[in-house]
């Protein structure tokens, strides 16, 4: 299945609570950070297509250096897509490759509606959370309103997201309005073999029959 959200949506507490009912998550976001690790083909790309100014000088990868110029530049950050986006793939199809057949696998990716990637799931779950208390939570992190408010415009937005969602899961409250939602939806996740946690009614409204392909 995949995960997706806006940013502070969520989508992390959510998955970590998919583990605890024994999923398998692969974060996109993780995998982002590790295809351009120091002594990668995908740190050697990235470095080739925007300079050694995106370089610290320790040879790895300056975050901030390269997000002034992708967040900036549409063309930059398709640039920077058609690099990492395949290599994350391929590292995916490749953890997945190694796990059991009826293992249930969730893939945490933010930019799901955004690559046109929703299509190639069995379902969709999307995280949900009114922008501003997505605000505050990003400001506890130390991103500036105007930083975040522009991510959030390069992002799909709730409607877009809405559309392709089989399972809608509100995060606007605290951990425990979070987990009756997620034990709820569980067995949707998971299939037939799940065992109840909760009821088994599906978190959230499904306003479109979603993506249901293969995974």
């Amino acid at each position: 299945m995949g995960l997706t959200g806006g940013i502070g949506a969520g989508k992390s507490a959510v998955a970590a609570l998919l583990a605890d009912h024994g999923a398998t998550v692969i974060d996109s976001d993780r995998l982002a950070r590790e295809v351009v690790a120091p002594g990668t083909p995908g740190l050697a790309a990235v470095a080739a297509a925007f300079g050694d100014g995106v370089l610290r000088p320790d040879g790895a990868l300056d975050r901030p250096a390269l997000g002034a110029v992708v967040f900036a530049d549409p063309a930059a950050r398709r640039r920077l897509e058609a690099i990492t986006h395949p290599l994350i793939r391929a590292e995916s199809e490749r953890r997945v490759a190694a796990l059991a057949p009826d293992a249930v696998v969730v893939h945490d990716i933010p930019l799901l509606v955004e690559s046109g990637r929703s299509a190639g799931f069995d379902l969709v779950v999307v995280v949900e959370t009114p922008v501003e208390i997505r605000l505050a939570r990003l400001a506890e992190r130390g991103l500036a309103r105007a930083e975040a408010l522009a991510r959030m415009a390069h992002q799909a937005g709730d409607d877009e997201r809405r559309a392709v969602a089989d399972v809608i899961i509100d995060n606007s409250g605290d951990r425990e309005h979070l987990r009756r939602q997620v034990d709820a939806a569980w067995p949707r996740i998971a299939g037939p073999a799940a065992p109840a946690a909760g009821t088994s009614a599906p978190a959230g409204p499904s306003p479109s029959p979603g993506a249901a392909a293969s995974a």
